[in-house]
């Protein structure tokens, strides 16, 4: 089971995520319901995906996907991700900060994969709002609750940042310059 921060704070997730198979076969489509699917589904099914009867559609990017391969779909998605295999991979810091800046993506960008609570704070300032914490199995009820409030505070982690970032362009410096001015 996982733990979903949107936006800071703990939320429901209705999105349910489809993965290929272990022989690389992709799942079939349900009729309804909010489905987070990988590219390469989105790539050969998407009309099929936008055509059912109900649910939103998203996308979920690999590590080595390029952003680029949904830029001209992001009108059509509610929601992207970005997954991280390994808590020590950091390709997706990039991949959400050209979501945002070059591709102009305005909607939920979801971390999903080994996120910890140490990555929260920076996985913000690169763009992204809602993150999918791994758990782990057999964890009881009121340890989770616990683990997931202690996980919220890692956004007063840091009271200021000299580097520019998605939520803050300016650097430190020239902020303290127009405050100043």
């Amino acid at each position: 089971m996982a733990t979903l921060i949107r936006n800071a704070k703990l939320a429901h997730d209705s999105w349910q995520r489809l993965e290929a198979a272990a022989d690389g076969g992709l799942p079939s489509i349900p009729p309804q319901g909010d489905l987070l699917v990988p590219l390469k589904l989105w790539q050969l099914s998407s009309s099929a995906l936008l055509g059912r009867p109900s649910g939103r559609v998203g996308v979920w990017l690999a590590p080595q996907e390029d952003p680029a391969l949904i830029a001209d779909s992001l009108d059509a998605l509610a929601l992207i991700a970005v997954h991280f295999p390994q808590f020590t991979d950091g390709r997706g810091y990039s991949t959400a900060r050209l979501l945002r800046e070059r591709y102009g993506w305005k909607g939920e960008l979801r971390a999903i994969g080994d996120i910890q609570r140490d990555q929260l704070f920076y996985l913000s300032r690169v763009g992204f709002d809602a993150f999918e914490l791994n758990d782990g199995i057999d964890v009881p009820q009121e340890d989770l609750l616990r683990s997931a409030q202690a996980a919220l505070s890692a956004f007063g982690d840091f009271s200021e940042a000299y580097q520019t970032s998605v939520e803050r362009p300016l650097p430190l410096f020239r902020r303290r310059g127009a405050e100043v001015a």
